[in-house]
């Protein structure tokens, strides 16, 4: 998470993990995540991160194909909010669909 934009760290969502935290190293760095939150109704709520300069080498396929299998044998649902291409890239690559869109509203004073 350091080693990313506070924006990045914001999308990703990865400090919200309730699962266990999978990832791939290189040496000694961590240089991809992924886990997830479980939600209401048995879902599996996806968070995924990869370290900048390591993006664009199937990190975030791989990383997040252990979240989403453990998700599925602990009978859950994977859900992944899926906003930036890449991202959108990487869940259909894993076999996600999109089947809405969510929205969301801020109610000031």
């Amino acid at each position: 998470m350091a080693s990313v934009t506070a924006d990045d760290a914001d999308e990703c969502g990865l400090a919200d993990i309730a699962s266990h935290a999978f990832v791939v190293r290189r040496g000694d760095h961590v240089v991809a995540a992924a886990g997830y939150r479980r939600w209401p109704g048995l879902v599996a709520h996806m968070y995924v991160l990869t370290k900048p300069n390591q993006r664009g080498r199937g990190l975030a396929r791989a990383v997040a194909s252990a979240p989403v299998a453990d998700g599925l044998a602990n009978h859950l649902l994977p859900q992944w909010r899926a906003r930036p291409d890449p991202s959108r890239g990487v869940t259909r690559a894993l076999g996600f669909r999109q089947l809405g869109i969510q929205l969301s509203i801020r109610i000031g004073a």
